[in-house]
């Protein structure tokens, strides 16, 4: 392990509403109508936003990791595609830049999941409250939507059933 750990209080919390964000970004991701120019930019400037907050976040998660730990390179390579996504400059169109903005939201789910695995943090994605250890879960990406779309993560047992009939 790294002989030099960080001091536990350098190191962030996730922002606050990071299952609510991840939600956003799913749902922005799999949107089958093109929004309108100023909806799509408070989408971006959101997801701007929490990536800022994300990526020092999963860097210094990952320095408390072995130089080979794969989670860690693997986060941290998440982190530069998120940093190239930003340098993006705003695309041509509508199409052109919805397209660049869920590319953003990618990168926000993509984080939130990073940090997840890094922390060995859970949380429900149906109801928000964390999955303690010894609880019954089910992977999210098992339950579709009403939309259609897979969302990874992880729902608690008892809340599965709640969202295969509310479509969350």
């Amino acid at each position: 392990m790294n002989t030099t750990q960080p001091n536990p209080e350098t190191v962030q919390a996730p922002p606050e509403g990071v299952g609510s964000i991840r939600s956003a970004a799913t749902w922005f991701i799999d949107r089958s109508t093109l929004p309108r120019h100023g909806e799509a930019m408070l989408f971006a400037k959101g997801f701007r936003d929490h990536l800022a907050l994300l990526m020092p976040l999963i860097e210094q998660l990952a320095a408390r990791r072995d130089a080979d730990d794969v989670p860690a390179k693997t986060a941290l390579a998440a982190v530069e595609e998120a940093r190239r996504r930003l340098c993006e400059p705003e695309a041509a169109g509508l199409a052109g830049e919805v397209a660049r903005v869920k590319r953003l939201a990618r990168s926000v789910v993509t984080l939130c999941d990073h940090h997840d695995a890094l922390t060995g943090a859970s949380k429900c994605l149906a109801c928000g409250h964390g999955i303690e250890p010894g609880e019954k879960w089910t992977p999210y990406d098992q339950i579709r939507p009403s939309g259609g779309g897979l969302r990874t993560g992880r729902v608690h047992a008892t809340c599965r059933n709640e969202v295969r009939h509310t479509g969350r």
